[in-house]
């Protein structure tokens, strides 16, 4: 994206490469506005824009990413319970062959 510097996210950090700032008579001493053709300060303004349309688009997304982790890890803990059962279930049939087998030798 070629998208023009915002207030949040400069186009440069570097003070050097920074617009020049210049004074004006209705401001008081020691604040200082940058001086931007107004065509970048529009594009400034319209990235700004895009940015908070997509917000909700970032949310939804966010929310369903969490979603599908919480669906993930209730299949895994379905998955495991029944893993639990089925090894009692064997537990318990290997036991019965056992006791069978015993039972056959004693006779």
């Amino acid at each position: 994206m070629n998208a023009l510097g915002t207030i949040d996210r400069p186009l440069t950090h570097d003070p050097q490469k920074q617009a020049p700032m210049t004074s004006s008579t209705s401001e008081p001493a020691g604040s200082a506005t940058p001086v931007f053709p107004s065509s970048i300060a529009h594009l400034a303004r319209q990235n700004r824009t895009r940015e908070m349309q997509l917000i909700p688009e970032a949310l939804a997304r966010a929310h369903m990413h969490e979603r599908h982790r919480e669906a993930e890890a209730e299949r895994q803990a379905v998955r495991l319970v029944a893993a639990r059962r089925m090894q009692r279930r064997a537990e318990r049939v290997s036991l019965r062959a056992r006791r069978a087998l015993a039972m056959a030798v004693m006779h």
